[in-house]
């Protein structure tokens, strides 16, 4: 008996890390690649919603249109930046009560009048690891919906 099994298990010495070799590069690094390219899709999701949610909050709290511009586009900065997605890759932009992101048509600027309900989109352009720069035709959108508050002297 241990003839035999010494004469059939020679034969084989060293195919187990063939085989970890070859299954690691198949499956292994595909798949770590599929997980991350999700994870940075993700990841834009997330920023594009906390943008808009960041960017209409300062925006409804600033004392006139001007300087809520400014403080929604440094807030939609610092929420995208929160999630490692570069701050270039968010662009903002102001639709009416009832009217999606989508459908948007022309720009409109919140006047910040009390009762004002108009919403606020967020778009973000998706980076996805080891692809060439100009394939960014992967954008998430975020939409938040505000309303300024009726008694509010401005």
């Amino acid at each position: 008996m241990r003839w035999l099994r010494a004469r059939l298990g020679s034969g084989e010495r060293g195919s187990a890390v063939v085989e970890f070799v070859f299954v690691a590069l198949v499956v292994f690094v595909p798949l770590v690649y599929v997980v991350a390219g999700f994870s940075a899709v993700q990841r834009g999701v997330f920023a594009a919603t906390a943008a808009a949610r960041e960017a209409g909050r300062a925006l409804a709290t600033a004392p006139d249109p001007a300087s809520g511009l400014a403080r929604a586009e440094r807030a939609a900065q610092l929420a995208v930046a929160d999630q490692a997605v570069d701050a270039t890759d968010v662009r903002l932009s102001f639709v009416p009560a009832g009217v999606t992101c989508d459908e948007a048509v022309g720009g409109y600027a919140p006047t910040l009048a009390p009762g004002e309900e108009f919403s606020v989109c967020a778009t973000v352009t998706v980076r996805i690891p080891l692809l060439p720069e100009f394939v960014d035709a992967n954008t998430a959108t975020g939409q938040f919906v505000v309303e300024t508050d009726r008694y509010v002297d401005r």
